[in-house]
């Protein structure tokens, strides 16, 4: 992971952190004037980026989207280019975690992976937890999965099930 996406979110969390301190102070206006802040600044600066890409063009992008920090920003303020599938391909594609993809629900956020057979170094798994390298790509590349599940990668594959179709009765000749 890059320096500048843990510090874009050591930056978040520090933002988190002085919200929280600030509404536990229990100064509700000097809390709301805190997050308004915020948000105006998000405006701002979101409005910046997207003249930036206005004016460079989607197709001059190019390399930018494979760097967290700008593609993390991008999707903060609804300006990537890419669809959500193909950040998420992105993502899984930047971690060495041997994952694939199950699915995506786009209404709810939930991303299923399954791990991949015997994949890893070797030294034991954490089980059904999802590395913290998926994770953090997947924070960078696409905000919009807000869970991810991970499937054992013995888990058994939905079968198509298929039947037989009822036999008409013999017709008397």
């Amino acid at each position: 992971m890059s320096g500048a996406a843990t510090d874009a979110r050591d930056a978040g969390r520090r933002v988190d952190e002085v919200l929280d301190r600030l509404a536990a102070g229990g100064d509700r206006e000097a809390c709301a004037a805190a997050e308004e802040l915020v948000r105006v600044l998000m405006d701002f600066y979101g409005a910046g980026l997207a003249r930036i890409v206005e004016r460079l063009g989607v197709e001059r992008l190019g390399g930018l989207l494979d760097d967290e920090l700008v593609a993390s920003l991008l999707a903060l303020h609804d300006l990537h280019p890419e669809d959500v599938h193909t950040r998420i391909a992105r993502a899984l594609d930047s971690v060495r975690d041997p994952v694939s993809l199950a699915g995506f629900d786009e209404v709810t956020g939930v991303l299923r992976l399954r791990s991949a057979p015997g994949g890893g170094c070797g030294c034991g798994s954490a089980g059904d937890a999802v590395p913290q390298g998926v994770e953090d790509a997947l924070a960078c590349f696409a905000p919009e999965v807000t869970a991810v599940e991970l499937e054992p990668a013995g888990a058994p594959l939905p079968l198509l099930q298929i039947g037989t179709r009822p036999q008409a009765p013999a017709r008397a000749r």
